[in-house]
């Protein structure tokens, strides 16, 4: 296994428990705000880190940038909407905007791994 497909594999395993924390708070000591939605959006995005993280899935350098462009983007959305919830204060300005938009490529750049990598 390479070493960046270990490192995703544990990206994706604190992005799971971050999201079960997270969506455990947001039900109970921050209810009424997106800690929820930080969860949430955690806890699908692991399940999708786990899937690049397998070499069959795609080439490797394609299914590895989509990889590394899903955790700064959860990093940056999730992060954004847990520090607003728990302390009102952003991460910066856009962050996560910013992180959506990275999540949006970084499934856009997973379709075209695996569409690379069937074409005979």
């Amino acid at each position: 296994m390479a070493i960046l497909d270990r490192v995703i594999r544990v990206a994706a395993g604190l992005a799971g428990a971050a999201g079960v924390a997270a969506s455990a708070a947001g039900s109970h000591a921050f209810a009424g705000t997106n800690l929820d939605t930080a969860g949430k959006m955690l806890l699908i995005h692991a399940a999708a880190l786990i899937a690049l993280s397998i070499p069959a899935l795609g080439s490797s350098r394609i299914r590895q940038m989509a990889a590394v462009t899903m955790i700064v983007g959860i990093t940056l959305f999730s992060g954004d909407l847990t520090l607003r919830s728990t302390a009102g204060l952003p991460l910066f300005p856009m962050a996560a905007p910013l992180g959506g938009l990275l999540l949006i490529a970084s499934w856009l750049i997973a379709a075209l791994s695996a569409a690379g990598d069937h074409v005979d």
